[in-house]
């Protein structure tokens, strides 16, 4: 099987992100986005998704806001599995799984079907008790993986039971079960020889 890897580069006035992708990895990572938070959460991405997995900001205006830092790091990630991926040939496509921190249970459905789209369902209200961790809030999460999923064309619906009012304690099965399903997806399935799309083709 040829090698599914990706090297990306985005150089913006506002930010310098580079990636390095082996999809068919161990779940070794060296991430260094400067968001600390955002470095561990993608640490277990990596390492439940069996992602080899570098990530690298050399230039970002943290000063002002971690915004671009942190949209241009699901940017870049997004690019880089698109291209590791290529025609997409034998790939299982959809994947799903649920991971658990405390109470907190987090369910993650992919489908890389070339239309990138996020949706997250919570109870009514859990957005107004997320505390702020480090600098990062949960609208930096909806940024980070909105930006994502579009890239890399994938549908991706996020569903939290019993979300808990520490961020990092909500966080953590998100990334864990991202990994997960999204290993998942990327699978080559033997028994299949093409695209896994009835149209033949997935953008």
């Amino acid at each position: 099987m040829k090698e599914r890897i990706a090297s990306r580069i985005r150089s913006t006035k506002e930010t310098e992100i580079t990636v390095r992708l082996n999809i068919d990895g161990t779940g070794k990572t060296r991430i260094k986005t400067g968001i600390g938070l955002l470095d561990h959460m993608l640490e277990l991405f990596g390492f439940w998704g069996h992602f080899d997995l570098e990530i690298f900001t050399s230039k970002a205006d943290m000063e002002i806001d971690i915004h671009h830092a942190n949209e241009d790091v699901g940017i870049v990630l997004g690019q880089a599995f698109k291209e590791a991926l290529g025609d997409k040939k034998s790939i299982n496509r959809i994947g799903s799984a649920s991971a658990p921190m405390e109470n907190v249970t987090a369910c993650v459905t992919v489908d890389i079907s070339g239309r990138g789209s996020l949706k997250i369902n919570m109870p009514n209200g859990a957005f107004e008790y997320h505390q702020a961790q480090e600098g990062y809030e949960f609208k930096y999460l909806e940024h980070f993986l909105d930006s994502f999923s579009k890239q890399l064309g994938m549908n991706l619906n996020i569903k939290l039971e019993n979300p808990s009012k520490d961020l990092h304690t909500t966080l953590e099965p998100v990334f864990k079960a991202l990994g997960i399903s999204l290993d998942l997806a990327t699978q080559i399935d033997p028994r299949r020889k093409g695209v896994p799309s009835t149209k033949g083709v997935i953008d």
